[in-house]
């Protein structure tokens, strides 16, 4: 069994971290490359750096924040926000990004997904899905969480699959900013019916149960946090420390 991850998300806006609830109410969180390099140190599995504006913005990723996070990390790094072509692609990896995450634009054109799986790698590009439920089923929302689609979250995910994406970055709308536990049932849902590495996104609060729950009963193959990383509320290596201790195998521990 491959060792389970844990990893930090910056999600960027003006150029400082930001953290909302449900994808609104944003409030600043610090600087992302101190966060960055902290959580480096601290034995992050990865930092995920999401530009969360770009694209409505109708702007490209910030490169030189890019540049500058990756400067500071000697672990993986996707990025995502603003990036619409192969030419955005190749120029966040050339940043120094490991991995390219894209949402709105795979959601209108997917045919990038098996374009860019080509050119750089099925293993640098993560298909980020943020999911809201509704009362049938489960949708994907594109343009930041504004605009809903008529897509449903597995439809979705087994065209991705298809496709040639390497990696699935789960965000629960509805868990969001909550920090009352990672949507269990929707995790579940996906992680089952696919053969991608799914990282599960969006409500984990100071409970480190929340992360042995969202392995355990929502199968996620990682988790990701924000708030509570960046403010100390929970310490990445006590977490792992925890997780070890249930049986839950992570990195670097």
């Amino acid at each position: 069994m491959l060792a389970k991850r844990i990893i930090p998300c910056l999600d960027v806006k003006d150029g400082q971290t930001v953290k909302g609830i449900n994808f609104l109410n944003l409030q600043y969180a610090g600087d992302p490359v101190s966060l960055a390099a902290r959580y480096s140190e601290e034995g992050a599995d990865e930092i995920v750096f999401l530009d969360i504006t770009a694209t409505n913005e109708g702007r490209d990723t910030m490169r030189n924040v890019v540049e500058k996070v990756a400067k500071q990390v000697f672990i993986p790094l996707t990025v995502g926000g603003g990036i619409r072509t192969l030419e955005d692609i190749r120029n966040i990896l050339l940043a120094g990004a490991d991995k390219a995450s894209l949402n709105t634009a795979a959601v209108n054109n997917p045919e990038i997904i098996a374009q860019a799986s080509k050119a750089f790698g099925s293993q640098c590009i993560v298909i980020a899905i943020d999911a809201k439920r509704e009362p049938d089923d489960w949708y994907v929302y594109i343009n930041a969480g504004q605009k809903k689609t008529d897509i449903k979250v597995l439809d979705w995910v087994k065209q991705v699959e298809q496709l040639g994406a390497g990696e699935i970055l789960l965000t629960s709308m509805d868990a969001d900013g909550t920090q009352k536990g990672f949507d269990l049932e929707l995790t579940k849902h996906v992680s089952l019916n696919t053969n991608l590495p799914v990282i599960a996104s969006g409500g984990a609060g100071p409970v480190m149960e929340h992360f042995k729950d969202v392995f355990e009963q929502g199968a996620a193959d990682a988790a990701l946090a924000a708030s509570i990383f960046h403010y100390n509320t929970v310490k990445i290596k006590e977490l792992k420390n925890y997780l070890n201790k249930n049986n839950i195998q992570v990195r670097g521990e």
